[in-house]
């Protein structure tokens, strides 16, 4: 009876070692899978986080673009509803930067004048970010915004209103000028312009 049991333990022992081999050999497998499956999702994770910023970058700068067409819009309007002191509102360069209050004109009354130097104020402080505050600080700016107003024809009263602020990437720089120089690479630099054509006054 003892050699039929030594017998008998022989191969559950190999089928042991058979069972702890698989075994092993599935560890090791998944192992790997396991790496696999790492490796792959932090490509993916790569992509999409590239994808995110893409996507954040644009938005940004889509809003940025809508804020300096109002700030355009404003400007108009306020040119236009002066139209008799529209001199005055030209030649500005560094609105956005700080604006002294002083101007070079002499058209108009000394109410329409005085009626200009608000308007370039209240449009100084808005380009600076003054319409939103958090506290004390203004928060509702565009990146380095810059306003400028320029006459291009005397005779029909034609003038140029740019609004000019920093982009978050690099894309063709634009002819327009306003701002030029203030940004770093021309690259950077962004404008939206519009002309107000007041015509000649009847009186």
């Amino acid at each position: 009876m003892r050699k039929n049991l030594g017998k008998r333990q022989a191969p559950q022992s190999y089928g042991g070692m058979q069972r702890m081999s698989r075994q092993s050999s599935s560890a090791g497998f998944t192992l790997i899978e396991i790496l696999v499956a790492l490796l792959i999702f932090m490509v993916s994770s790569l992509g999409i986080a590239g994808l995110v910023t893409r996507t954040v970058q644009q938005e940004s700068e889509s809003y940025q673009r809508v804020q300096a067409l109002i700030l355009l819009q404003d400007m108009q309007e306020k040119l236009g509803a002066n139209r008799q002191a529209a001199a005055c509102y030209a030649g500005t360069e560094t609105l956005g930067t700080g604006f002294d209050s002083s101007i070079s004109c002499s058209t108009g009354s000394t109410a329409q004048q005085a009626t200009a130097v608000a308007d370039l104020q209240r449009w100084d402080s808005t380009l600076k970010g003054a319409a939103e505050k958090d506290g004390t600080t203004n928060v509702g700016a565009l990146i380095g915004a810059r306003g400028c107003i320029r006459l291009v024809d005397a005779d029909e009263r034609t003038y140029r209103i740019t609004v000019a602020w920093q982009g978050l990437g690099d894309t063709v720089a634009p002819g327009n000028d306003c701002g030029k120089g203030s940004y770093g690479a021309e690259t950077l630099r962004r404008t939206v312009s519009a002309l107000v054509r007041l015509g000649k006054l009847s009186s």
